[in-house]
């Protein structure tokens, strides 16, 4: 079978394809015929080994300090149910489903054998496999942040970054709690945020949020890039503001702000629970959820699908099909 193998930390060419033998499933595993893998920013960041200093070391000691020993990359997939082992009793063969991956068995490749106790659904009939890829890693992260956000009908809240993978969920969940959302991106994702549902958008190279007058109950920073303070100062008294990438510098920053204000910072990293894969595969059933799916790569064009990412250009996700 076909794989796309890192064979070594550095730009998109080091992705290469290979051939790798066709696995077996365990007692308690499912053997996946992978339909569809995105690439996100956090591949991207594993590709070139791009890690904040706090994760630097146990990372690059997992993944291979000299040169990668986890040769495939990809989070998620969605794909059907080829083959089951003896003692699964939550799927069938011929389930479509998706889910994420773990850390040692990436997405990149045509078959994955996955324990059937991870987090995994079956796909909604209205969703494609290439939507329902999209779901497992901006799903959990938009889920997590704005549930520890408690937002309430009629908060003001504002999403910077909304124009990925965890942003464009974020900005339809917020809704759906009954918020007023202000998406900041790129001019060229405004009009795709504006039919998601966001009420107000921003083009963040041409004005910066923190230095107007407009106060939220709640800043979703996914990058990280609005600068503390200023997001602090765009806070109405008792505001949240969510730190979605996870830094030492914003570990400490929140303990002072959380101590010495009234209002918080929240930062973390989100779990990944079947109870919370559920409940968005309850709301993708009822639409209230619409996956954002910008471009589709063939499998060999992996190399390519990362390229692209890094242009900061992609609306919503990027998936590489297997057909």
């Amino acid at each position: 079978m076909k794989a796309i193998f890192l064979t070594n930390y550095g730009p998109p060419e080091v992705l290469q394809v290979g051939d790798l033998e066709k696995p077996v499933p365990k007692e308690n595993e499912v053997l996946i015929k992978v339909k569809a893998a995105t690439v996100n920013a956090g591949d991207c960041e594993i590709r070139r080994f791009d890690m904040p200093v706090l994760f630097w070391l146990p990372m690059r000691l997992y993944m291979g300090l000299f040169k990668p020993r986890i040769k495939i990359l990809g989070q998620e997939l969605s794909g059907i149910i080829e083959a089951v082992g003896k003692n699964v009793k939550r799927f069938n063969v011929g389930d479509a489903v998706y889910c994420p991956t773990k850390m040692n068995k990436g997405a990149y490749v045509e078959y994955v054998c996955l324990p059937e106790n991870i987090p995994m659904a079956v796909k909604p009939n209205n969703l494609s496999f290439a939507q329902a890829a999209t779901i497992p890693t901006g799903g959990f992260n938009a889920l997590y942040f704005l549930k520890k956000a408690n937002i309430k009908a009629g908060d003001k809240v504002l999403i910077n970054g909304a124009g990925g993978c965890i942003g464009t969920l974020a900005v339809q969940l917020a809704k759906h709690y009954g918020a007023e959302v202000t998406a900041v991106d790129r001019a060229e994702k405004l009009e795709m945020l504006t039919s998601i549902g966001a009420d107000l958008v921003i083009d963040f190279q041409n004005k910066d949020f923190t230095q107007a007058n407009e106060r939220y109950d709640v800043i979703f920073d996914i990058p990280n890039k609005s600068g503390f303070v200023g997001s602090l100062g765009s806070l109405e008294k008792g505001g949240r503001l969510l730190l979605g990438n996870f830094t030492m510098g914003g570990v400490l920053f929140s303990l002072f702000v959380n101590f010495f204000s009234n209002k918080k910072i929240i930062n973390g990293i989100a779990p990944y629970h079947q109870d919370d894969l559920n409940y968005l595969n309850e709301l993708l059933q009822k639409e209230v959820l619409q996956p954002v799916v910008d471009k589709g790569f063939l499998l060999d064009e992996t190399a390519s699908a990362h390229a692209y990412v890094e242009t900061g250009l992609k609306k919503g996700n990027v998936v590489i099909t297997f057909e």
